[in-house]
């Protein structure tokens, strides 16, 4: 049998133990029994948004602090503003990204890329 990543263990004993991995119950797929490249990408594309938010986070946070520290340096209030800028344009790339994959799934009837954050 096909063990994607070694999914399902039985640890030796007097009553022998199973473990089962982390990839079996992410989604709600069954991505450890038969697993695909869609179903695995399925899987990893809540977590990627929410690296994406948390990363759109700091760099808000970090523009901001070097807008309050910049104390009137014109050099330090560009390079906030060129920090904001490229947060917002990231955090708008990840959004449209997302929804041309959600429009293009309506399109065809893919109810896999449809059904992802459901």
């Amino acid at each position: 049998m096909y063990k994607f990543l070694a999914q399902q263990l039985t640890l030796p004993g007097e009553t022998p133990i199973q473990i089962q991995g982390p990839l079996g119950s992410l989604g709600g797929s069954s991505i450890g029994s038969n697993p695909t490249i869609g179903s695995v990408l399925s899987a990893a594309v809540p977590l990627i948004f929410a690296f994406a938010g948390l990363g759109l986070l700091l760099m808000l946070l970090s523009a901001g602090f070097t807008f309050l520290t910049s104390a009137g340096d014109v050099k330090k209030m560009e390079k906030g503003k060129q920090q904001l800028t490229n947060a917002l344009t990231g955090f708008f790339i990840v959004f449209a990204a997302y929804w041309i994959v959600q429009l293009i799934g309506i399109v065809f009837g893919l109810q896999s890329i449809t059904s992802v954050f459901k």
